[in-house]
């Protein structure tokens, strides 16, 4: 193999980065993710061939995320990153479990030393693939060049076809920056792979008939409705019969949150007292305590995408298999009840709703300083209501807990978290991809201080590639949801407590925009300020510290 150093090569070949980049734009990838390596950088050279813009970040773990972020929002395409060999693939497993635990449908591709020095201790050498195989569809490594878009093919087909998540490929450096000629390394077709599936007539009929029948029946929608792009059926299947919904994961946004069907205060209640669930793609997992949320009397309709997740923690009374979307609307067609039939139940839910609403309006309304932290989410809320489209971000404890109470996804906007894994570190790494893919939109992330210090420094990167993401941190100088369970269960505290830092300031230092708040009056003007700036920013907002007792504030 040639050195793609030197001009030796015949000009009719191409080295293993091309080709990997011209499989990549086959599939219908647009950017990739990375932090720039050595072992990976023919990847580089071949993307600026095929018209793929290489976002460099300034940590692997945000490559991670960020390819994460992608795929949320595109579905039915993947998400890339590109990690050098060693530390740079490490420092992506992080990244990894996460996409894992949210069933994103990414790709990483990561370098390894020379594969004819394989076991010989080159630079950086380990095994990737034994690393990453707990945590993926599918890993493998490509020790021919020719073979390198046959194996992104592989990678593809696995991260997005049945239930989602990622693929990892090594491919040494040799290999990668080896030449050969493209008639020998043809580019396999790519196509849609995701679940197109129907449930057999007979189990939608049994699902129909329960559902019919039902007095009280609720639907309780999650992350495998995303996957299955079935926002637009599941709306029309709840619309049908005047069904209750709520929504957990990247359900979330899938429906519009101003309908007057959607739920989300009066969800212990609707559980207790339902007399049908349908789980359209929400898995048992502790959010639901494990099945346990559910009266074990009440019948269940669980839809998912496969076998293996239908009756985990807790048997469904009819499981509906395949696409979520397509299993709805099938089962839209076969309701006979209307929505007059449900209106007082839903009547019920809603006294719950305006009743828990009601409850939080002191602190909505607190003029408190240090701020209420309800104080902080009503505004960021009241912001978020002036523009429609805008994308938000969750990233941290406390505080995103607190603004799950009282924020609604825009119609045509977009909610973001980590999902069930937890990871804390996501948001500038998830706008990035956010800003990205829809530059004519705004995008918020709402941040703990804690989670700010994992990866607030891409805020170097928004600078760099001009992207005017707006943070805003609700800092109380603590790990939150760490220091009151502490404090409530044994009197103390330990591995708490933060600084009033000014991050402000350091994204100032970085090239952005910073505001600093220490009055809720001070809020709205320094929202409209950040958004108004035009470069990155970052509204620091001092909030009260609360000490006293767990308050529900983990769950396991």
């Amino acid at each position: 193999m040639a050195d793609p150093e030197t001009d030796e090569s015949p000009a009719e070949t191409i080295h293993g980065g091309r080709l990997a980049a011209k499989a990549l734009a086959a599939a219908g990838v647009d950017v990739v993710f990375t932090l720039s390596g050595g072992h990976v950088m023919g990847i580089y050279d071949g993307c600026l061939d095929e018209g793929i813009d290489v976002i460099d970040v300034r940590h692997e773990q945000a490559a991670v995320h960020a390819a994460d972020a992608w795929a949320r929002l595109h579905p039915g395409k993947v998400g890339v990153a590109v990690l050098t060999a060693g530390p740079g693939v490490t420092d992506g497993v992080t990244g990894v479990a996460n996409a894992w635990r949210a069933n994103s449908p990414i790709v990483v591709i990561g370098g390894q030393g020379p594969f004819n020095n394989l076991r010989r201790g080159s630079l950086q050498e380990m095994d990737h693939v034994s690393v990453m195989r707990p945590i993926t569809k599918w890993a493998d490594a490509c020790y021919e060049t020719h073979r390198i878009p046959e194996y992104l093919e592989l990678a593809v087909r696995n991260a997005v076809s049945g239930i989602p998540g990622p693929s990892f490929l090594e491919i040494p450096m040799d290999v990668l920056h080896g030449f050969v000629d493209p008639a020998a390394a043809p580019i396999p077709a790519f196509r849609d792979y995701r679940v197109r599936t129907t449930a057999p007539d007979e189990e939608l009929e049994r699902a129909a008939a329960l559902i019919n029948a039902a007095d009280r029946p609720m639907v309780m929608a999650g992350t495998g409705v995303k996957w299955s792009d079935g926002g637009a059926e599941l709306t029309a299947f709840r619309e049908g019969a005047g069904f209750p919904c709520f929504t957990n994961g990247m359900a979330r946004g899938q429906i519009p949150m101003s309908h007057p069907l959607f739920f989300s205060k009066a969800r212990k209640a609707a559980l207790a007292d339902a007399d049908l669930v349908v789980l359209a793609g929400t898995p048992l997992d502790f959010r639901m305590r494990f099945g346990a949320s559910i009266p074990s009397a009440t019948p269940i309709v669980q839809l998912d995408l496969d076998d293996t997740l239908i009756g985990q923690n807790r048997s469904a009374t009819v499981g509906l298999v395949g696409n979520i979307g397509r299993n709805l609307a099938a089962l839209a067609g076969r309701l006979t009840a209307t929505p007059d039939r449900h209106a007082d139940w839903r009547a019920a839910l809603t006294e719950v709703e305006d009743a828990a609403a009601a409850a939080l309006r002191a602190q909505l309304d607190s003029d408190e300083v240090p701020i209420d932290p309800l104080r902080l989410c009503r505004e960021i809320s009241d912001f978020i209501d002036t523009d429609d489209s805008m994308i938000v971000i969750g990233d941290g404890g406390d505080i995103v807990a607190q603004a799950s109470k009282v924020l609604k996804v825009p119609d045509n906007g977009t909610w973001m978290d980590p999902g069930p894994l937890g990871t804390l570190g996501v948001g500038m790494p998830f706008a990035l991809a956010a800003q990205l893919a829809h530059p004519d939109q705004r995008v918020m992330i709402i941040y703990g201080d804690g989670s700010f210090g994992l990866n607030g420094f891409e805020f170097d990167t928004a600078v760099r590639f001009g992207l005017p993401i707006v943070g805003v941190i609700g800092n109380d100088a603590a790990w939150g949801q760490m220091l009151r369970p502490q404090v409530g269960l044994f009197g103390r505290a330990v591995a708490t407590e933060l600084a009033s830092t000014r991050y402000d300031l350091v994204v100032e230092a970085l090239g952005g925009h910073g505001e600093h708040v220490t009055e809720p009056g001070e809020i709205r003007g320094a929202l409209e300020r950040a958004f108004a700036a035009g470069t990155p920013a970052l509204v620091n907002v001092e909030i009260r510290q609360d000490r006293d007792g767990p308050k529900g504030s983990t769950y396991v």
